[in-house]
């Protein structure tokens, strides 16, 4: 169900278009408002939609109205995709509408509240006037990349000797590694025992700082010999 009036579309919309990067299917969502404007019925059918366009997506991209900066709501749907293990591109839409001040206030309520989707690009951009939407095209692309990225097992286990010199678990050693899996990249520890939370979360951070993976969400599993 789609409708030109705002806030009527219920619908997700496909629409597949052909770039240098290769084919592209956006799927264009019904944009989900705050709890205290919401509707039952149609807008619980609306979310519903959004949420399995969200099962069925690559990439996400997180439209925020940023003379509201990030809300409650932007942050449950930031969580959705955090739980989904895709990668994120944030657009701070109707960015003409903001003074110098407003800005930086929106940039530091993005940061906190989203802080959890790492290093997701943040765009600024104006819907109404196109500027800045050119920079989308781009940072989806360097997102993909990063999702279907394949570590050679060499360098991956020669990065988890570097990350272990630099900083020793506290108990158990990763003996090796291996990528098991991309679209999330998801790699495999096999280790002598087991490792706190903490060291993981650690390995996560270094493997994405030297592989470069950006803002993609990495699967980390352990096996204990």
């Amino acid at each position: 169900m789609v409708h030109d009036m705002p806030g009527t579309t219920r619908d997700a919309v496909d629409t597949v278009v052909d770039t240098p990067h290769g084919r592209i299917r956006y799927i264009d969502t019904a944009g989900m408002r705050k709890k205290a404007r919401t509707e039952a019925g149609l807008e619980t059918y609306a979310v519903l939609r959004s949420l399995e366009a969200l099962d069925r997506a690559d990439i996400a991209v997180l439209v925020i109205d940023a003379t509201q900066g990030a809300t409650g709501q932007d942050q449950r749907l930031a969580e959705r995709i955090s739980a989904a293990g895709c990668p994120a591109v944030v657009v701070l839409n109707k960015w003409e509408l903001l003074d110098a001040e407003q800005r930086l206030e929106c940039v530091a309520t993005v940061a906190d509240k989203l802080a959890f989707l790492g290093d997701a690009p943040v765009l600024k951009a104006s819907a109404l006037t196109g500027k800045g939407v050119h920079k989308l095209l781009p940072a989806l692309t360097d997102s993909a990349a990063s999702y279907e990225k394949r570590v050679p097992t060499g360098a991956l286990n020669r990065a988890i000797r570097d990350i272990q010199m630099k900083q020793h678990a506290p108990s158990g050693r990763i003996r090796y590694a291996v990528q098991g899996a991309v679209e999330p990249p998801t790699f495999t520890l096999f280790c002598s025992g087991r490792l706190p939370q903490t060291y993981l979360r650690y390995v996560e951070r270094s493997l994405r700082e030297r592989f470069e993976f950006g803002s993609t969400p990495l699967r980390i599993r352990v096996r204990v010999d």
